[in-house]
């Protein structure tokens, strides 16, 4: 299936480029999402006239992720959990318990947002945890999981 991708995707290509994907991956993920749209003469041809306001829209996202980044990297999160015996969590901190402690701080973050490279944490101490804010953007939070009195 060709498709002319509308805005960048990670390992895909750029604003009004011409590529070939899937049948299930433009059909369930890149038009729903308003990522692409399917390479008709007709589509090509309005999608070479919105270029530049297409390009215009990515670069004030991309601005937008930039400056949520300066804000949100570095930061340090303190997250309290239930823990037994040899520093094990009864349970795990997740994407979900990241966002609400940033929430707690004023920050907003969606859980699709948060990268945790070695999966949900089962230990107590410091994590360095993902975010991942724009194709282009990331920063990087320090999660610091302390045992509940």
């Amino acid at each position: 299936m060709n498709v002319i991708l509308l805005d960048k995707v990670e390992n895909l290509g750029n604003i009004g480029d011409l590529v070939k994907v899937k049948p299930g991956f433009g059909r369930n993920f890149l038009i729903p999402q308003g990522k692409a749209a399917l390479a008709t003469p007709k589509n090509i041809r309005d999608i070479e006239a919105r270029r530049a306001e297409l390009e215009k829209a990515a670069g004030e996202e991309l601005k937008a992720a930039r400056s949520r980044a300066a804000t949100i990297d570095g930061l340090e999160v303190v997250i309290t959990a239930n823990a037994g015996s040899e520093d094990k969590l009864f349970g795990s901190v997740g994407p979900v318990d990241i966002v609400e402690a940033l929430e707690a701080i004023q920050i907003v973050v969606e859980r699709g947002e948060i990268r945790m490279a070695h999966g949900p944490i089962h230990d107590l101490g410091e994590y360095e945890v993902g975010v991942h804010l724009h194709t282009d953007v990331n920063a990087t939070i320090r999660v610091r999981v302390v045992a509940a009195d």
